[in-house]
């Protein structure tokens, strides 16, 4: 019981400190006249992803890569099946392809890349030297084919920074919200790492298979907040954007710090199973973006279903 109390105690923190630094980072960002483009494409998407980030990093130094890779993985599949499949069912996602086409390729390329450098069975330096030269090259990209154009992938990127509601007003404010969400995330990293191994400890289960679920989930809150209220506001383009922008950090930018900072061995399992379960997740979404141009009501329930599926197969089969 005191390793599930400090698993939530652990998700809230991630989650206070998350919406903390986003709030104080995008404030700062108009404060020095930082475009609502750039703000959108960097400081939402790394903000969104900051749980992961301090999880990811605080478990490789700690000596459990397992959680430090299965957060990232289940975070991306949880992203996609959970978080939009919950979206779709609130309301139909209807989307603008043009706006989303770059992003959904980029998460299937990015996807790819993790799974050839894989192939090795740890993600060592040069392999994070990599991610962290292929994010930089499409935030380049990104950045460089948007800035002068009305396009529909700028108007979505400004769009997420204009999504983000009640930022701070003031310096002061603005610094402290940094601050504290920065201290959060850290504090709220160590809590929920404690409960996750010891709830590994306890039913005798893998820490991959906790990092793939529990801590997934628990990280992915951001996401969540993000899109499930882009949906209710009907700003379809942002709830799946969020997610697409998301899942590209997590890839590139979480692996990417997490494996140079200390190299991460992979559990064979996310290699047989989940990396697989991450690709399909991602070609399912790319084929309703490009082809449906929308997620329904029964895409989000068959979304839901799946993620059903892949959680009792990770429990009952990879155990």
């Amino acid at each position: 019981m005191i390793d599930f109390v400090l698993l939530l105690v652990g998700v809230g923190l991630l989650t206070l400190g998350g919406e903390a630094l986003i709030r104080g980072a995008l404030a700062a960002a108009r404060r020095l006249n930082v475009s609502p483009l750039l703000s959108g494409l960097v400081i939402v998407g790394f903000g969104t992803s900051s749980p992961e980030l301090v999880v990811s990093v605080d478990a490789a130094l700690s000596g459990s890569p397992d959680i430090a890779v299965g957060n990232v993985v289940g975070s991306n599949i949880a992203n996609i099946l959970l978080i939009l499949g919950l979206s779709a069912t609130i309301t139909v996602l209807r989307v603008t392809p043009l706006s989303l086409r770059r992003d959904a390729v980029m998460v299937i390329v990015a996807t790819l890349i993790f799974m050839v450098l894989a192939l090795g069975g740890g993600l060592g330096r040069l392999d994070a030297a990599i991610f962290l030269l292929v994010l930089l090259g499409y935030l380049t990209w990104a950045y460089q084919t948007e800035k002068n154009s009305a396009s529909p992938s700028a108007e979505l990127h400004q769009a997420e920074a204009d999504e983000v509601q009640s930022v701070p007003q003031t310096v002061w404010w603005t610094i402290s919200a940094i601050v504290l969400g920065l201290l959060l995330l850290i504090g709220g990293s160590q809590v929920l790492l404690s409960g996750a191994i010891g709830i590994a400890q306890r039913f005798g289960v893998s820490e991959a298979l906790i990092g793939l679920t529990l801590v997934a989930v628990g990280t992915s809150l951001p996401e969540l907040t993000v899109s499930v209220m882009a949906a209710l506001r009907k700003h379809a383009d942002v709830a799946v954007g969020n997610v697409l922008g998301s899942n590209i950090f997590n890839l590139l930018a979480i692996l990417g710090i997490s494996a140079l900072v200390e190299p991460l061995p992979l559990a064979q399992r996310i290699q047989s199973f989940d990396q697989w379960a991450m690709l399909g997740a991602a070609v399912l979404l790319v084929l309703f973006l490009l082809k449906k141009q929308q997620l329904t009501r029964l895409a989000g329930i068959t979304f839901l279903l799946a993620y059903v599926a892949y959680v009792w197969v990770s429990f009952v089969v990879y155990a």
